[in-house]
Formats: C-alpha cells, sequence, structure tokens
C-alpha cells in the first residue's frame, strides 16, 4: 500500500493529471460565479426590500444607516465563508466526472498492457458522485453528536468516511475492468486494505489545499491498489 500511494504522489505532476484539475478549478470557478451572481440578486432584493421596511419605522437615520451597514458586510461575510467551506467540495465534485483520464494516465505509464477499459457513461459518473456525496452527508449527520466527545470524534470521523470512500474510489476504478458482482466479491475479500486505503483518501480530505487535489491522487492510489489486489488473486 505504501508503495501504491508512492506511485500515486509521484505521478501528481502527470499532464493527464494537471488538465483534470484546470479542467475542474474552470467549471468550479464557473459554478461559483454563477451562484454569486444569483445571490447578489437575490441579496440586493433582500436589501431594498430591508430598506423600505425600516423607512416604515421611526427610526434614527443613522441606526437605520448601520442596520444597512451590518446586512451589507454580513452578505458579503456569509458568501465568502461559504465559498471558502464549499469549493474543495465542488472542485471534487466536478473532478469526479473527469477521473477516468486520470485512470487512463495511471494504466498507460504502470500497466501498459492491459486491454481497453469499459468506458464509464457521463451519466453513470454523475449518479455514482451524487450517491457518495448523499451517503457521506447523511451518515455524518447522523453520527454528529458523537463529534463532541473528543477520540471518539476523530475515530468516528475517519473510520466512517474511510470505509464510504475505501469503498467509492474502489468500485469506481474496479468497475472499468470487473462486472458488479466481481467487484462487490473482490472488494469484500480484502476489505481491511480497501478501508485502510479509504481512510488515507480521508486524511488527505482533512488538508487544506492538498485536498483540493485529493480526488485525483484518491484515484490513482486506488488503482494501484486495486491492481495489486487483482493480482495477487489470479496468482
Amino acid at each position: 500500500m505504501i508503495q501504491s500511494f508512492g506511485r500515486a504522489l509521484g505521478q501528481s505532476f502527470d499532464p493527464a493529471f494537471r488538465r483534470v484539475f484546470g479542467l475542474s478549478l474552470l467549471a468550479s470557478v464557473a459554478t461559483f460565479a454563477l451562484a454569486w451572481f444569483l445571490l447578489w440578486v437575490l441579496l440586493s432584493w433582500l436589501g431594498g426590500f430591508l430598506a423600505e421596511w425600516l423607512d416604515t419605522v421611526e427610526l434614527w437615520g443613522w441606526v437605520e444607516h448601520a442596520m444597512l451597514v451590518l446586512f451589507d458586510a454580513g452578505a458579503v461575510v456569509g458568501i465568502l465563508l461559504t465559498s471558502f467551506f464549499l469549493f474543495p467540495s465542488v472542485m471534487a465534485g466536478t473532478m469526479s466526472l473527469l477521473l477516468e483520464r486520470v485512470a487512463r494516465a495511471v494504466e498507460q505509464r504502470y500497466y501498459p498492457n492491459l486491454p481497453a477499459a469499459r468506458e464509464q457513461p457521463v451519466i453513470e459518473a454523475i449518479l455514482s458522485a451524487l450517491s457518495l456525496a448523499g451517503a457521506i452527508l447523511i451518515l455524518n449527520i447522523i453520527v454528529l453528536p458523537l463529534y463532541f466527545i473528543p477520540v471518539i470524534n476523530i475515530l468516528v470521523f475517519y473510520g466512517l468516511n474511510g470505509y464510504l470512500l475505501g469503498r467509492e474510489y474502489f468500485e469506481l476504478v474496479a468497475q472499468r475492468r470487473l462486472a458488479a458482482a466481481e467487484v462487490k466479491s473482490l472488494r469484500r475479500g480484502r476489505r481491511g486494505r480497501v478501508f485502510l486505503a479509504g481512510v488515507v483518501i480521508s486524511v488527505l480530505l482533512t488538508i487544506p489545499l492538498l485536498n483540493l487535489i485529493t480526488p485525483i491522487i484518491a484515484t490513482a492510489f486506488m488503482l494501484h491498489v486495486f491492481e495489486e489486489i487483482r493480482q495477487k488473486q489470479s496468482r
């Protein structure tokens, strides 16, 4: 597993990896630009509504002005904070649609003798990404009370997300080569290794800046793990 992770990191500057990152970054910026515009229109409308309401009540002029300034400041801070916390998630979401390119680049470099893999349809990739995001969100909300207990919170967070991410990324790369039933059988037979790989991925996602390229590294990493498991089984 250490060798697999080292190979994934070593290929981080591969042109195909940079292309995926660049396209994901552009798509994410475009998404946020549209979201910021829509929020600006909404907040402008709310600001006008607030100003009209303040005109109907008897307040000192400076109080009314202060409330409008606070509203504008709060809106700007809220948009910036929301963007900061959501940007990695949006990047990961858009990047998940392009990870086939990463898998092909890894195979061309380390497994050139493999036959062409099944190409995942865009709809399937979208549904897979939504399924993972939904499962992570719902299960993390369910265990939210445990996150307030020291030590246990760390174990629960990395254990839960390690399991989910390990399963998802393993199936992502394995389904390119195997049928769904074979993928599940292979994963269950090496569930410990897949889980540990998922924990590594979940740790990477908690590191600022590095979490922006974690989906790329995770795909390359898990592809090496999958091929190692498959080759050992065949032997």
